[in-house]
């Protein structure tokens, strides 16, 4: 009995140790992790309210927000950074609060574990720990004055000042950690003897996908900040980074996710890179300077188009290294994976095309270049929503090897000398153009108080005719079939009649892969391995996005075989 409680003894100061000690962490784990925001001054302006005309429009002490006929938000913002922070935040809080609704849906969604979605919040809290250092004070500023519009109910997972900062990282962290392919994009640009009237033209399709919710409310705001250019960027509630803009100099920004490694510290969000650009470059040269100053902590191409010079160049920026990638060609195009003899990774370097989605979009735009000689808007609309594989094979709706994937958050074309821009609307780039004029709407837009049509009417590109037919109906009901099959997965729970829905599946979208790979998940979790092996194999037969990818389907062949 005496050893007993001397085990005892010695267990009960082992565990008041493991208890302090596990306190201690837990507390320096709050203190490192702690993002305090920045002094402000003039705090006047948190006092003022919004006019609310109706559903559609806001107003502000002269700035405003306001819903076109096309579905597209229109936002007007000027000011020191904390003022058309907390503008901004005020006119867009229910925007904001469905954005990050959206968001962390999509998040659960792709990652249903709650104990790993615990561990991925303190891993990205302790990533980005130091991340306000990496920021400017003029974009802390108008972030923290956006956070104060912010719902308290995602303070699970941090305070609002904390959670907006870090949304401006996702982009960075989610193609970072695990190439997860939420970001795909693909953009061109023409001049010269490629242009139809010889000035710059550029085109790109920005396909980050988290959810289809979370494209519904693009945000276009044009913003006259008390320093810098004027400029116009495609957004969102809650977001003031650059993917897509330009500014009354004619120089535009457009983002291209290239292959990370694992980052180990915090740095500049990458979108905050571009903002910095459109705000305070005019020339390719000047906004290389910028990007040179700050630290990223993932790889990405950023393209810059620029009036003054007549040409885009990439800026190709990795955390340790960095390139300006220029062409003597009259075009250029950018996907996902760097080009310059400095940056270029091995991997792609002396890849087969068809092995990586990248490679074989860059070839496919070069192919649909060539048909189209002379860039117009038109034609670079009809490029960017392209859905054929090379030399114009079906490789089904919603392949990564396609130029339109279907699941763009936005769709944008620029006409930098002439300052104008036309942004797509709703659903992905399939919808109505909108062209903006910015020698007109900077003109005017302060003295708006009222609904005002401020894009140009007549010079807009009609809705891609695939909207309107039977296969982007076949589209919408593939998407729903796929959701269910996800669910019975997720459930544990039979598809009544699953054979028959198969068979419908495969008749709305028979050459696209994952078709199969949906069908032979399903088989796996319900242990059917003979009818899994089957749709996987036939998945094989089909365009497979990456090399990883077809990898992990004949890993999954073999596992089933034994």
């Amino acid at each position: 009995m005496h050893r007993f409680k001397e085990i005892l003894k010695k267990f009960g100061k082992v565990a008041v140790w493991l208890t302090a000690i596990i306190t201690i962490l837990i507390i320096l784990f709050k203190i490192t992790t702690r993002i305090n925001p920045p002094e402000v001054s003039n705090t006047k302006i948190e006092n003022l309210q919004v006019r609310t005309m109706d559903s559609n429009f806001r107003e502000m002490k002269g700035n405003w927000l306001q819903k076109n006929n096309l579905g597209l938000w229109e936002m007007y913002i000027k000011g020191e950074a904390y003022q058309r922070g907390i503008i901004n935040g005020k006119l867009s809080e229910d925007l904001i609060y469905k954005q990050e609704k959206a968001f962390v849906n999509q998040i659960k969604e792709m990652i249903p574990s709650e104990s790993y979605l615990k561990f991925l919040k303190s891993f990205i809290a302790f990533f980005n720990r130091n991340i306000d250092k990496h920021i400017i004070e003029e974009y802390q500023k108008e972030i923290y004055g956006i956070s104060q519009s912010a719902s308290e109910k995602f303070d699970f997972i941090g305070p609002n000042y904390h959670r907006i900062l870090n949304y401006h990282a996702a982009h960075d962290i989610g193609h970072a950690l695990q190439n997860m392919n939420l970001v795909a994009c693909t953009a061109f640009s023409g001049w010269g003897s490629k242009s139809a009237d010889s000035s710059l033209i550029i085109g790109r399709n920005f396909d980050f996908y988290v959810g289809d919710e979370f494209a519904e409310d693009k945000i276009i705001m044009f913003c006259e900040p008390r320093k810098g250019y004027p400029f116009m960027i495609v957004t969102w509630g809650g977001m003031i980074g650059a993917t897509s803009g330009m500014n009354n100099q004619g120089l535009t920004v457009t983002l291209n996710a290239a292959k990370s490694d694992i980052p180990f510290s915090a740095a500049t969000p990458v979108s905050l890179v571009a903002r910095e650009i459109l705000q305070y470059a005019s020339t390719i040269e000047q906004a290389y300077e910028i990007a040179k100053k700050r630290k990223m902590f993932v790889a990405e191409s950023i393209m810059v188009g620029s009036a003054k010079d007549g040409k885009t160049a990439t800026i190709e920026k990795s955390p340790d290294h960095l390139a300006l990638y220029k062409t003597e060609k009259d075009y250029m195009i950018c996907s996902n994976h760097f080009q310059s003899v400095e940056m270029q990774k091995e991997e792609f370097a002396h890849a087969n095309l068809y092995d990586y989605a990248t490679t074989y979009r860059l070839e496919r735009v070069e192919e649909l270049l060539a048909k189209n000689p002379k860039l117009d808007v038109n034609n670079v609309a009809e490029i960017l929503r392209n859905q054929k594989g090379l030399n114009g094979k079906n490789i089904g709706m919603g392949n990564e090897k396609s130029v339109n994937q279907l699941i763009a958050h936005h769709s944008i074309i620029f006409k930098p000398e002439e300052l104008k821009v036309w942004v797509s609307s709703s659903p992905f780039q399939l919808g109505e153009y909108a062209c903006y004029d910015l020698n007109k709407v900077f003109g005017k837009v302060e003295h708006i108080t009222k609904p005002t049509i401020i894009y140009e009417e007549g010079q807009s590109i009609p809705a891609d005719a695939f909207l309107h037919s039977k296969d982007y109906k076949n589209f919408i009901r593939f998407k729903e079939i796929r959701t269910q099959i996800q669910a019975a997965i997720k459930s544990g729970v039979k598809i009544v009649e699953d054979d028959y829905l198969f068979n419908e599946i495969i008749g709305l979208n028979p050459e696209f892969f994952e078709t199969y790979v949906y069908i032979g998940n399903y088989f796996k979790h319900f242990n059917k391995p003979e009818k899994s092996i089957l749709a996987y194999q036939k998945a094989l037969t089909k365009e497979i996005p990456n090399i990883y990818q077809r990898e992990n389907i004949v890993e999954k062949i073999n596992q089933l075989k034994k």
